[in-house]
């Protein structure tokens, strides 16, 4: 009687080991990424000029994918801007770039190379188009830079492109009506305290620290672009759908502003990858980009703006599968 007890009772802890132990398996598989070894190897992440948003913003970043990402090397890789960054990742010569919506949307459209392996993985905050000049100016409107020295950033950039657009929607021709200065940000600023430029475009988050110094040592004053302008501006059609009216908030550069708002253009900017890269890599990225987005944002003011419900729209790049398998694990 005694032994069949015992043999009861010893069924019935293996029994109930057997259960914590099934508990304890589905929890580690709750807990760990589906058993999948963590990504390894290296990344490029191609980001901006040295004093842009892009770059800076990917200073930031770059820590926290370290911190998540123990096993991957990541390397910065410096840029003109979102032309050349687009170009780059297509090509196969950086892995995770950031570039507007508009530039995408242009490399799409005329075909260039890789353009069908492109793919979104986070729609991030939104560059405000930036006309710079002296607070004594007589330039008022896009229209008044005929026969000025203007700054239109480099070649690759994604401000080249708009600041084209722009002149050409005002009514000028960007390579005959003014001197076009090719440049950045990291030299505009000071070309135009020197009075070596008239003018100059920039296109970037708010605010965008090159300008923001500018504006404490010298007069300068920003360049409303009214939305007369920019309905001609999207006339155009293409990517330039991609361009909206926006409003540049009176804090933005105190200095410059003297408390006034500035209508302005927005454009998105998207964290944009390839079909090739791969899906648990991405979806690691695409995480550490959501999650790093208050402890960067004290630093980058522009990636406070950030935002879970609109990040998964990507267009004009459809959604990378690892991306897409992120917003479905953070889905309420």
């Amino acid at each position: 009687m005694l032994q069949a007890l015992s043999r009861t009772g010893g069924r019935r802890v293996l029994q109930a080991c057997a259960a914590v132990a099934v508990v304890l398996g589905l929890l580690l598989w709750w807990l760990l990424p589906l058993g999948q070894p963590a990504p390894t190897g290296t990344l490029t992440f191609s980001t901006g000029v040295r004093s842009g948003v892009y770059q800076r913003y990917g200073e930031r970043l770059k820590g926290d994918l370290a911190r998540d990402l123990p096993k991957v090397s990541i390397r910065l890789r410096t840029s003109e801007g979102s032309q050349q960054n687009i170009e780059r990742v297509a090509t196969g010569k950086a892995d995770f770039t950031i570039a507007t919506a508009d530039a995408l949307a242009t490399y799409l459209n005329d075909g260039k190379p890789g353009a069908d392996r492109l793919r979104g993985c986070v729609r991030l905050y939104d560059d405000y188009i930036q006309l710079v000049v002296a607070r004594g100016s007589d330039v008022r409107k896009v229209s008044d830079l005929r026969g000025k020295r203007v700054g239109v950033g480099q070649r690759g950039s994604g401000v080249r492109l708009v600041a084209d657009r722009l002149m050409a929607a005002a009514g000028l021709d960007p390579a005959h009506d003014v001197t076009p200065v090719s440049a950045g940000i990291d030299t505009m600023p000071e070309q135009l305290e020197n009075d070596r430029l008239d003018a100059f475009f920039w296109s970037g988050g708010l605010p965008t620290s090159a300008v923001q110094e500018l504006s404490d040592r010298f007069a300068i004053r920003l360049v409303p672009l009214e939305a007369p302008l920019i309905k001609q501006l999207q006339a155009a059609g293409g990517s330039a759908r991609y361009y909206r009216s926006a409003t540049m908030p009176a804090d933005a550069y105190r200095n410059a502003q003297q408390d006034q708002a500035v209508p302005t253009v927005a454009v998105a900017n998207v964290l944009v990858t390839t079909e090739r890269s791969d899906a648990a890599l991405t979806e690691a990225f695409t995480r550490t980009v959501i999650d790093s987005r208050d402890r960067i944002g004290r630093e980058v003011h522009a990636a406070q703006l950030v935002d879970l419900r609109t990040a998964i729209y990507t267009d004009p790049l459809p959604l990378h599968e690892g991306a897409s398998r992120y917003y479905r694990s953070v889905k309420p």
